[in-house]
């Protein structure tokens, strides 16, 4: 399923299928009935007189983010944009939504903690793991605790078994209707999604469940979402920004756009000064060391060529409007944010992900991704909003490993290491190096945090020789692994020291705990003497700890040899 959370939203058709012969109208926001939010845009450290021109207009000042010059301003009158627009020093001036900002605002209940399931008991690598070499990563490096992650979403299940070992209580919050709430558990999941996300990025390596792109760092929750809603608008986003920045988080993971607009047009009023007030808060987190990373959207749509949108307001009533590439994204496509699109196991381009020339910056895994939920529970969702916490992920382990990196410095890393995909349809335009599809290409956990140096693992040996027979039934060799967490590695070294002429006669296979066979070598390397070869097995769907068997069968007469030794290492 593509899940249905903000920029993980897969619209009901395709927004250049769906616009049909329909007249396009301008996409004005109706007149206030209720209490509606602005966004009262200044110079930076200059929000002083705006605020008491704010009093004096009928509206109240809601939140303000000072350093930034943007305060979030409440009003009933309808006429209330258009005159703080006259105000001096008011540089823009407009309505965040197009529908009543609700009464629990005033007021927001903390979301209720989950009854968790009990903890599962073991702990497969997830195919997008090893997709992106984070299973080799997490041998390395698996991340520093001293790198966090913020995840701004629909807030984080902070009792799940696989998050609450990373999380960190004191760095999250909730910025739901714009105004920071830092009381104990404001920042839990009102949905799933931000739970998910959190999985991806951080899930603890503790042999239960899954495991996350950087399972030692830390996360945080931002929560940004409305109750009952779902909805992100402008303010929530701003609120998170400046709190990531304040908080001195390493990167955040953004997999939304900011509601009611999919794109906000610089020729609307209202729409100017989302754009103005989210790249204002955008550059800020980024100014104090933050790499902002965010999902390219679930519409199959070229962010480098748009035209049109038929899905805004999503707070109300859509209308179709002609659109240009003047209209962005936000903050997905903010200067500085890095933007993802998802790809499927094939590494083809995930059917639903947006694209674009210049527009994606590196690619991740999106579909069939299995994370963490709300309840101590695992799913399965696709969306870009899946790509991007891998991308996330892995900009942690490039901060843990090079903790002085700027996050210029980290988009640089995470374009130059990341492994080329070459096109995958027609629509798709450039080289394998960079194109619309992938930008940079899928990201590379491994690369980054390799040194160049082979990880250290638990090595299990058996040294006793057990004779071959000639042309006879197999004879096995037995180790007994313990005190190894979780499942065996992708990975799994086999070192073998087979001494027999003719090789080519050997049958080998390693023989797991529950019985499962893995082929070595099956009657290969012709009339050469011995098997002294390490092999590679990907045998993380095996529980690590218990008795694996080499087994060896002479399958043809003539010739006899013995099993010196051979070694197991995780």
């Amino acid at each position: 399923m593509v899940f249905l959370g903000s920029r993980s939203r897969l619209r009901a058709a395709v927004i250049a299928a769906a616009v049909g012969a329909g007249v396009l109208t301008a996409a004005t926001p109706a007149a206030a009935a209720g209490t509606r939010a602005y966004l009262v845009i200044t110079a930076p450290g200059a929000t002083a007189s705006a605020k008491t021109a704010v009093a004096g207009n009928s509206g109240t000042v809601f939140s303000s983010y000072d350093a930034i010059g943007v305060i979030v301003a409440h009003s009933s009158a309808t006429d209330f944009a258009s005159r703080m627009r006259t105000v001096s020093g008011v540089q823009k001036v407009g309505a965040t939504r197009t529908s009543d900002v609700p009464a629990a605002a005033a007021n927001p209940a903390i979301p209720d903690a989950k009854t968790q399931q009990a903890p599962t008991t073991t702990e497969p690598v997830q195919p997008d793991m090893s997709q992106i070499g984070a299973d080799k990563a997490w041998a390395v490096n698996p991340g520093s605790p001293t790198v966090t992650v913020g995840v701004l979403d629909t807030g984080v299940d902070d009792l799940h078994d696989d998050i609450k070992p990373n999380f960190v209580a004191a760095d999250s919050a909730s910025c739901a209707y714009g105004k920071l709430d830092t009381r104990t558990g404001a920042w839990r999941d009102v949905d799933k999604h931000g739970t998910h996300v959190a999985g991806t990025i951080a899930a603890a390596k503790n042999g239960r469940g899954v495991v996350g792109v950087a399972p030692g760092v830390k996360i945080a929750a931002v929560r940004i979402a409305e109750p009952t809603t779902n909805l992100f608008f402008a303010e929530n986003t701003i609120c998170a920004m400046v709190f990531a920045g304040d908080r001195g988080f390493a990167v955040t993971n953004n997999s939304y756009y900011t509601d009611p607009w999919l794109f906000n047009c610089p020729d609307n009023a209202d729409q100017d000064a989302i754009l103005e007030g989210v790249k204002r808060a955008v550059a800020y987190a980024e100014g104090k060391g933050v790499l902002n990373v965010a999902a390219a959207g679930n519409e199959n749509y070229n962010l480098a060529n748009k035209t049109r949108d038929t899905t805004s307001p999503n707070d109300s009533t859509a209308v179709q409007r002609n659109i240009t590439n003047a209209c962005l994204s936000v903050p997905t496509e903010v200067s500085g944010v890095v933007t993802v699109s998802a790809i499927g196991s094939t590494n083809r381009k995930a059917a639903f992900s947006n694209y674009g020339t210049d527009k994606i910056h590196v690619a991740a895994p999106g579909e069939r991704v299995l994370s963490t939920v709300p309840g101590g529970g695992y799913s399965q969702f696709d969306g870009t909003s899946m790509a991007s916490p891998h991308v996330a992920g892995v900009a942690a382990l490039l901060k843990s490993a090079n903790p002085t990196a700027t996050p210029a410095q980290l988009r640089q890393l995470l374009a130059t290491q990341a492994d080329d995909l070459s096109c995958t349809d027609s629509r798709c335009v450039g080289t394998t190096a960079k194109n619309n599809f992938f930008g940079e290409g899928r990201v590379d956990a491994f690369a980054a945090v390799d040194t160049g140096t082979p990880p250290p693992g638990k090595t299990f040996e058996n040294t006793t020789r057990v004779d071959i027979p000639d042309n006879a039934p197999a004879v096995t060799s037995s180790i007994t692994v313990t005190g190894v967490t979780g499942n065996a590695p992708a990975t799994l070294k086999v070192g073998v020291d087979i001494q027999h002429p003719y090789r080519g006669d050997l049958v080998v296979d390693l023989i797991a705990p529950d019985g499962t066979a893995y082929s070595l070598s099956n009657r290969s390397g012709g009339s050469a003497d011995n098997i002294v070869q390490t092999f590679t097995v990907n045998a993380s769907s095996e529980v690590a700890n218990g008795v694996w068997k080499l087994q060896v069968r002479d399958a043809a007469s003539s010739d006899i040899g013995y099993l010196k030794s051979w070694k197991l290492t995780f």
